[in-house]
């Protein structure tokens, strides 16, 4: 059975609460001073204590979406779509797998919000390929926009993650789809993904030395394979990046460290440097500028600041990155702008990211600008 299968859970939390009543059935007879009885009771409380545990960390998996197969789980999933050489017009490089259709919500039934593609994305330099979604406004197929060209909000998860999440958890293709119709964000292509391009390693969107190219696979092949199949505007001023936790984090260094790519970003509590741990390995190989030009307040304080706009957020109690939320805001200085989402109160999950969202979004899509006819 599949990692995050109901069906799974259910006979898990089945076996638990069975165990349980079983337990309870039992205790009277091992509640001997035997070392048979001892060593029963013992097991007993072991099994209840696993089965609980893993009932719990099935439910949590499947609502957060850590892990979306045993694999992924057990870090032996280093599978990789091949690159395909490039066609003339360079579209083999976005692999279509599925598509189906965004619905707008209206009372009584919903019309259409545009496709939702389910893609896999190859990078030509990097020889990197990670599976995503393409969120296509509905005026991309109307006869009126044919020639038209497209903004592009690039929406990063967090680590580990699941690209999935983003269409289930954040809605972002309806979210986008209605704010569309509502004329409160013009028409506009979203490509939803995982920072983690190298599963299982967490590279924190680094061009690690002798390792994953994830940075540039993100600046660079990201680009590339999309503006050759999709009719998107190919300046800075046409792309964004959005992205929670650890895609926070990348959103904003890819913004400040590629203004000629990016020229908009929101972090959701998101942090302000590369985190180092057994998920990432040596992400710097011992190279101290190479850490710090990855350091995002070092950058605010020792180099010039470049001309994009940001939004970053947090919570007053809940999110551990408030003080250092606000020292970022702080230390910005022109020709970059920063602006702040503070909550009251809120944690480090979805439920606080979905709050933020409806601020968040259209702010987003203001900063970038209608690329116009193609």
């Amino acid at each position: 059975m599949e990692l995050t299968s109901i069906t799974l859970q259910m006979l898990v939390a089945a076996l638990a609460v069975g165990a349980l009543v079983a337990t309870v059935w039992l205790w009277p007879r091992l509640s001997g001073p035997s070392w048979r009885s001892v060593a029963g009771r013992i097991g007993v409380l072991i099994g209840d204590q696993l089965l609980m545990l893993a009932a719990l960390g099935l439910a949590l998996n499947s609502y957060f979406a850590f892990y979306s197969s045993w694999s992924d789980l057990l870090g032996t999933d280093t599978s990789t779509a091949p690159i395909v050489p490039a066609t003339a017009e360079g579209a083999s490089l976005v692999q279509i797998t599925g598509s189906t259709p965004v619905l707008v919500p209206h009372p009584g039934a919903g019309h259409s919000g545009g496709r939702l593609e389910q893609v896999v994305i190859s990078g030509p330099r990097t020889g990197l390929s990670a599976p995503a979604y393409v969120y296509l406004p509905p005026q991309y197929f109307q006869k009126k926009f044919t020639t038209a060209r497209f903004p592009v909000i690039v929406a990063l998860t967090g680590y580990p993650g699941d690209a999935k999440n983003l269409v289930t958890r954040m809605n972002l293709p309806e979210r986008a789809a209605t704010l569309i119709s509502s004329h409160q964000m013009r028409p506009t292509i979203m490509v939803l993904m995982r920072p983690t391009v190298a599963p299982p390693r967490d590279t924190e969107c680094v061009d690690v030395p002798g390792g994953p190219q994830a940075e540039t696979f993100l600046s660079e092949d990201l680009r590339h394979a999309i503006a050759a199949t999709f009719r998107v505007g190919t300046d800075a001023q046409s792309w964004g990046v959005l992205g929670g936790s650890t895609g926070g984090y990348c959103a904003l260094k890819l913004t400040m460290r590629h203004p000629t790519v990016f020229s908009a970003a929101v972090s959701l509590s998101g942090y302000y440097h590369a985190l180092v741990d057994v998920t990432t390995g040596d992400l710097f190989g011992g190279n101290t500028r190479l850490r710090d030009e990855h350091d995002l307040m070092w950058r605010l304080a020792h180099l010039p600041a470049p001309p994009v706009s940001v939004l970053v957020t947090s919570s007053k109690q809940g999110e551990s990155n408030y003080k250092a939320t606000k020292a970022f805001v702080a230390a910005v200085k022109p020709p970059m702008q920063a602006s702040s989402l503070i909550l009251p109160s809120g944690g480090h999950n979805f439920a606080t990211w979905n709050r933020e969202l409806p601020q968040a979004l259209p702010w987003l899509a203001q900063q970038l600008h209608d690329p116009g006819q193609a």
